[in-house]
């Protein structure tokens, strides 16, 4: 009875080591070697998370981001009515939040420098209808809420759809008309507002640590000078990254 005693605490106390070394209450160690989804040893798997979401337990992640935009502005004034889409660029940096041990929802933010605007071929001027395009450069700050949904039959590819909201401030852009060959700052002159906001709506797909996303931002705040006229951003974004 003794020797059976002994050899119970011995495998108690082995039992306690190895989950301890591999894993925390809640989590199951999968040793099988055709389980395709088996985490590093020192990691653990988590049965309520198959796919090891947040990166096999990193919660957070920090990003950068480069994408083209395609965007326009809608005004009820005849001189800032962009009627065509302006190119542009995006940069900057993302960070994200988990905000649940066992469901894959992320606060995200971040800071970038965005090109937005429109332009238009039919502008009323003293001398005649004119081409005018309108450069609007922001600095931006996003914030989402994300989820990140691990497609079963691979390892590290995730469908990330996310909304939220964004503000902005004007730090560059310029004015052209055409007709006149004239240019001036977008923010003087009674033109545009350098404070912008709105909607955020976006649907992302990670790889590794490679990350695409294409994002619409829908402009709420009246960036026109005139109250009596609604003049509204809007911005379709093709986004190129990393995330580590």
């Amino acid at each position: 009875m003794k020797k059976l005693m002994m050899i119970l605490a011995v495998l108690t106390l082995g039992m306690g080591a190895a989950s301890a070394q591999y894993g925390r209450p809640g989590i199951v160690v999968v040793q099988s070697r055709h389980n395709p989804y088996q985490p590093p040893r020192d990691v653990g798997y988590d049965r309520y998370n198959p796919y090891g979401y947040g990166r096999c337990g990193r919660n957070n992640y920090f990003g950068l981001r480069l994408g083209l935009n395609l965007a326009n502005v809608r005004s009820d004034a005849n001189a800032l009515n962009g009627s065509s889409m302006k190119t542009g660029v995006n940069v900057g940096l993302a960070a994200g939040f988990g905000l649940s041990r066992v469901t894959p929802i992320y606060l995200e933010t971040g800071l970038y420098y965005t090109q937005k605007g429109g332009k238009s071929d039919n502008v009323e001027t003293l001398s005649g209808k004119s081409k005018f395009t309108y450069d609007l450069g922001y600095l931006e700050v996003p914030l989402v809420l994300k989820y990140k949904y691990w497609i079963p039959s691979t390892r590290n590819v995730t469908i990330e759809p996310y909304a939220g909201g964004f503000v902005a401030v004007g730090v560059a852009g310029q004015i052209k008309d055409y007709g006149n060959r004239q240019a001036f700052s977008s923010y003087e002159n009674g033109y545009f507002n350098r404070m912008d906001g709105g909607i955020k709506l976006g649907l992302g797909v990670g790889f590794g640590i490679g990350y695409a996303d294409i994002t619409y931002d829908i402009g709420l705040a009246n960036i026109g000078r005139d109250s009596f006229d609604n003049t509204h951003t809007g911005c379709l974004t093709f986004n190129l990254g990393v995330n580590f």
